[in-house]
């Protein structure tokens, strides 16, 4: 990269080493090398006694991370390739090491925060929104399920919520990420560069102590009675059924937005959500999320919903299967199964691991 600033900044200074994700104009989207550069520093800051927390945050003012790079990802998975799933294979081994990590691990979730994005800090043991953040698992949007843990955290919110954030692909603002678990602490956006300094000098909770501010109510948790009544239906169809029957208006035009997303993705999503929830540790949860991912790779609703909604842009997908009713148990299925040799393979870890 002669004459181009690095795409993840590392710097170890006072005590705390920091990263920061260093693709402002593509919102800070995750490529294979950033993965790898950010597992490689948190790997070494376990073992150096100077670095006493982290700090992750992302350039320029839009955001922390849109997501993974997708336009890649059309590229592998409409040439037939194979690069996307060992993306997928080190950015959840990532997920799960910030998971576990032993250090804080200050993840600062400014601005748009979604699917990649989420990953490398919703699991962290420190978690900052402030009044920019929007928080998002926009996957059936493009033919794909929610994944970086995603299920994990989803299926773990009150209620159904996560469902039916899941199934719009809706979006959190602060109060709702801290009140849905994805978050801990709000910190107005002015004082976030305080409240980092604040951490070179003192402990996290000082830090915190002195900067946090109450968070804002959840507008998602306010509406969980009607989101409960709708999204604990076995199907999606249901689901879609009970959210037109609702009487309340913003149920009624939830069911057309679920109708925009890919049928298969959908059907697929629930599965997962539901079976996360029996799952005891986010590596499971990885494990069976890497067999989806690397079944999304080849199939056709992938590669139709990017390129409708990020090449051609004209947001008009064709899915395949087209409807609700078309997706049959075996299209399902097909997404669950055993990789063999190829398995993410994460062990849970021990209690004293943690």
């Amino acid at each position: 990269m002669t004459g181009q600033e690095p795409e993840v900044l590392i710097e170890a200074k006072n005590g705390l080493g920091h990263i920061t994700l260093n693709r402002p104009k593509a919102i800070n989207a995750l490529n294979h090398d950033m993965v790898r550069v950010m597992a490689e520093a948190l790997t070494e800051w376990v073992a150096d006694d100077s670095v006493r927390a982290v700090v992750v945050r992302g350039a320029g003012e839009r955001g922390l991370c849109a997501g993974g790079d997708i336009v890649s990802i059309y590229h592998d998975a409409r040439d037939g390739g194979t690069g996307s799933q060992e993306f997928w294979r080190d950015e959840y081994i990532l997920n799960a090491a910030i998971g576990r990590y032993p250090k804080p691990y200050v993840a600062i979730m400014d601005g748009i925060v979604m699917g990649g994005g989420v990953g490398i800090s919703a699991h962290g043991n420190v978690r900052i929104v402030t009044e920019r953040s929007s928080i998002a698992m926009p996957e059936t949007g493009i033919g794909f399920i929610p994944d970086v843990g995603g299920t994990y955290l989803l299926s773990r919110t009150p209620g159904e919520i996560g469902t039916h954030i899941a199934l719009t692909t809706g979006r959190m603002k602060a109060g709702d990420a801290i009140a849905l678990g994805f978050a801990d602490h709000f910190v107005p956006s002015d004082a976030l560069d305080k409240f980092v300094a604040a951490l070179e000098t003192g402990s996290v909770d000082d830090a915190l102590a002195e900067y946090s501010r109450p968070a804002p109510e959840s507008t998602l948790l306010a509406q969980r009675d009607w989101i409960d009544a709708a999204y604990s239906a076995d199907t999606v169809e249901e689901i879609v059924e009970r959210l037109r029957n609702s009487d309340v208006d913003e149920a009624r035009s939830t069911a057309e937005q679920i109708l925009a997303k890919s049928p298969v993705a959908l059907k697929v999503t629930l599965r997962s959500l539901r079976h996360a929830r029996t799952l005891g540790s986010l590596e499971e949860v990885l494990n069976e999320e890497f067999r989806v991912s690397s079944a999304s790779l080849k199939s056709h609703d992938l590669v139709e919903g990017i390129r409708a909604q990020v090449v051609d842009k004209d947001r008009n997908p064709q899915w395949s299967p087209a409807t609700l009713t078309d997706v049959t148990d075996a299209d399902i299925d097909a997404y669950f199964q055993p990789l063999g040799e190829l398995e993410l393979g994460l062990a849970a870890p021990k209690e004293n691991d943690r």
